[in-house]
């Protein structure tokens, strides 16, 4: 493939494709970038792409703020108009946003090679967008990039492998990320000194399931409130959320902050004695940076970080919440397993695809 067009709508997205952008360029691939602008960002202003290093894309399509079936029908809509004028070899998506379902569903409508990174994860909650995302993209793509054993042995059973497609196991792009932006963030970030703790808990809320429930919400502020007297807890949170509490009358004890960029994050998870989220990507990043996690939600995605005990579900309840906090107060663990490519995912990526 000598023309990939890349589609991402929100940050973490853009984080992905940074690491791979990188290496298109090292193996001569030409490469357009559509920003369906699905999740609107402050942050995502001229000096982020300047310090991430991230080429800017080509296309803005502006969509956000409506419902999941408006937004991907625009974005369908505007991606199918962008894949005729730039006549790609190769369509390539990153996860399971309503940004990834729409870029999907235009190549394959148009014929155009499809290819998914981090394809084959699954969580067996249909009840999350997400997941319906990612199986519809799944199947309908030519070319599966996986994480991990899990995610390839994942299509497996559901009978990829009959299927005339590739399954890849290369790795997680957002290793490469960590292990890049890591240096970085030790010039660029002076969250450490605002904060000002030398221990401290990080812990981030953001998903539907909890701050949509008030029940689920008062537990985890009310289990994350008795840590806090232990350890310092620290929560970067959504303005969105902090009215939710405020509207519930549910008081934290802890210290909120404003939600941080990228350098900052990799810098307070580097320095944490322990992570507490119910984010996908911090789980791994948690991982990544040697640190364990105890995990806010009742299954993931990313089951060998259970496996091999790096992380722990306790959904929503304060006294799982409370348990894994004693557990992981003296257990060791050893980071250096192999689990998602040592940061040569986007590597293996570019060599196949040049080939393809």
């Amino acid at each position: 493939m000598n023309k990939i067009v890349t589609i991402v709508g929100a940050r973490p997205q853009f984080i992905k494709a940074a690491t791979l952008s990188r290496q298109f360029k090292l193996f001569g691939i030409d490469e357009k970038i559509i920003h369906t602008g699905q999740h609107f960002d402050s942050n995502m202003s001229e000096v982020f792409f300047e310090e991430m290093e991230i080429p800017k894309p080509a296309y803005q399509l502006d969509i956000h703020g409506l419902t999941h079936g408006a937004m991907t029908g625009r974005m369908l809509e505007g991606i199918e108009d962008i894949l005729i004028k730039e006549k790609p070899d190769g369509v390539l998506v990153y996860g399971d946003t309503n940004s990834t379902l729409a870029g999907a569903l235009a190549a394959s409508k148009l014929h155009i090679p499809l290819i998914h990174v981090e394809a084959g994860l699954r969580s067996y909650n249909m009840e999350m967008p997400e997941e319906i995302n990612r199986i519809l993209t799944d199947r309908i793509s030519n070319i599966l990039f996986c994480p991990t054993d899990t995610a390839v042995k994942n299509l497996e059973r559901e009978g990829f492998d009959n299927m005339p497609i590739r399954i890849i196991k290369n790795g997680d792009v957002m290793q490469d990320a960590a292990i890049y932006y890591a240096a970085k963030a030790e010039q660029k970030s002076d969250i450490l000194t605002k904060i000002n703790l030398s221990k401290f808990i990080l812990g981030t809320i953001h998903r539907q399931e909890n701050t949509d429930s008030p029940e689920n919400l008062r537990n985890i502020i009310s289990g994350l409130n008795k840590i806090n007297h232990s350890v310092p807890v620290i929560v970067p949170i959504h303005p969105r959320t902090r009215n939710i509490l405020a509207q519930q009358n549910i008081v934290p004890e802890f210290r909120l902050i404003e939600p941080v960029g990228y350098f900052d994050m990799i810098m307070l998870l580097k320095s944490c004695e322990l992570v507490i989220t119910d984010s996908g990507g911090v789980q791994k990043e948690a991982f990544f940076f040697g640190k364990h996690c105890i995990t806010l939600r009742e299954q993931t995605e990313w089951v060998e970080l259970v496996d091999n005990g790096f992380n722990v579900l306790v959904g929503s309840n304060s006294e799982k919440l409370g348990s894994a906090f004693e557990f992981f107060k003296t257990k060791t663990s050893d980071f250096s397993i192999d689990l998602y490519g040592k940061g040569q995912a986007a590597k293996v990526i570019a060599e196949i695809l040049q080939k393809a």
